[in-house]
């Protein structure tokens, strides 16, 4: 969205705060009627979830229901928590099986059950077998609805089954290709369909198919999808029969919130689920406050180094100049090193099997990383204070970056082992270590040279 159309929806949130206040609702329609449906999007996330919900009434049903599947899972689940019973029933009902997914993900178990209720059987059928799949998994992520091809069909019969499937189909422009089985043999793609004769078999014009296991993690599956750039994967079961497909706007959207929780949680917070101006500040709070508690605790180690090495620190107070950039130096490398190799775990670049490769590799460019930073530490605290000051801040940097950015390179890869999102082992925890293992390095370096 454009800094102009910003502007725009910014003005028109304070429009409608204002008119909602008077109870102006005639006027607070006036001024949705010229918004786009991105525009509305981000005017309900700017708004308070009271004030959305209004705002979501006062629009036209199929303006609203465009509205309501381009907005994020979480705005989705605190939106129907906002409106009737006989609203959401409704709601409901017109969305896609994978759309109905995302949304009784974000909403509490009990209320499922109301909802699949007002369904068709189809319908219904169709989301619950979504709901029997894990929580990761692609297969709770796919949709269900699409339009296949058989190698023995002409362009001329397959074309007419994609004219039949045009209003229930998530997408018709990348055709799976199954045999009598129903397992996947190939994929064409509308463009080649309608370049060809018609008297053409569809067997003439398929390629190899990329595909999906329908129990693979969705965030894999996706990033598959995106790296080959399709416009939709097969997915299939442990009998390589079709169940759904994956598309590209639903990768794209699998990506977004995964990237987005990996994000939160490098910086030591909970993923908000919806938009932060229109996140109340008691879970702002709360999104904080647990990893605060859990990183102060972590801290106590810093503190216990400290008073561990008082006596070290009283013969010679200079030291106590260089534990900041120390500790500094240390977190900061380990955290650089802790982001690379998430980004290439999330990449499927490594693989907890390569934590030996990972390892030495990161143990050569900290010690890269310390010798030069160690080298103008010498130069600069020998020059201002004593050499053999300046050769325990040299050594002491050489160490630390060593060290900082072995332990920030395996514990990503660790944390996938163990099957815990690597983010959540990454750069607060490995600041919080590598602070109190650098105070030890220091000291005992100190100790060392000095002869204190």
């Amino acid at each position: 969205m454009t800094p102009s159309q910003l502007q725009t929806v910014s003005e028109a949130a304070d429009d409608i705060r204002r008119l909602i206040s008077q109870s102006d609702l005639p006027g607070a329609s006036a001024v949705l009627t010229p918004l786009s449906v991105p525009e509305i999007v981000e005017l309900v996330d700017r708004l308070g979830i009271e004030d959305a919900a209004i705002v979501y009434r006062l629009l036209a049903k199929s303006r609203a229901i465009d509205v309501f599947e381009a907005l994020s899972p979480g705005t989705r689940g605190e939106l129907v928590r906002a409106l009737r019973n006989v609203e959401i029933t409704a709601l409901f009902a017109e969305m896609d099986p994978d759309d109905r997914v995302w949304l009784l993900d974000e909403l509490p178990a009990s209320v499922a059950p109301q909802l699949l209720r007002g369904l068709t059987r189809r319908e219904r059928e169709l989301t619950a077998g979504m709901l029997g799949y894990p929580q990761d998994s692609i297969g709770r992520r796919m949709s269900p609805e699409f339009v296949t091809a058989h190698p023995h069909l002409t362009v001329a019969e397959t074309l007419t089954r994609v004219r039949a499937a045009l209003d229930s189909a998530e997408t018709v422009y990348t055709l799976p290709v199954t045999d009598s089985g129903r397992r996947v043999v190939g994929v064409v793609s509308l463009r080649d369909l309608m370049s060809a004769s018609d008297d053409d078999l569809v067997s003439e014009l398929m390629r190899d198919a990329h595909i999906a296991d329908v129990m693979e993690d969705a965030e894999a599956a996706a990033r598959r999808t995106t790296d080959y750039g399709l416009l939709a994967m097969p997915v299939v079961d442990s009998e390589q029969r079709l169940v759904g497909i994956l598309t590209i706007d639903d990768a794209a959207r699998i990506l977004k919130q995964e990237e987005s929780e990996d994000a939160a949680r490098q910086g030591g917070v909970e993923p908000l689920r919806r938009s932060y101006l229109s996140t109340p500040i008691r879970r702002l709070v709360r999104s904080r406050v647990v990893w605060l508690l859990v990183l102060a605790v972590g801290a106590t180690l810093t503190v216990q180094v400290l008073d561990a090495f008082e006596a070290t620190l009283a013969q010679l107070t200079v030291l106590a100049l260089f534990v900041p950039l120390l500790i500094g130096t240390g977190g900061n490398t380990g955290n650089q090193a802790a982001t690379t190799v998430t980004r290439s775990l999330a990449l499927g670049e490594v693989t907890p099997r390569d934590v030996m490769r990972v390892l030495s590799r990161e143990v050569r460019v900290g010690f890269c990383l310390g010798l030069l930073l160690g080298t103008l530490g010498f130069v600069l605290a020998g020059l201002i204070y004593e050499w053999h000051i300046g050769l325990v801040i040299g050594l002491t940097l050489v160490a630390v970056c060593t060290v900082a950015a072995s332990i920030g390179g395996i514990m990503p890869l660790a944390a996938r082992a163990i099957k815990v999102d690597p983010a959540v082992f990454s750069n607060p925890f490995i600041t919080t270590f590598v602070d109190a293992t650098g105070l030890i390095i220091y000291f005992l370096i100190a100790k060392a040279v000095l002869g204190i």
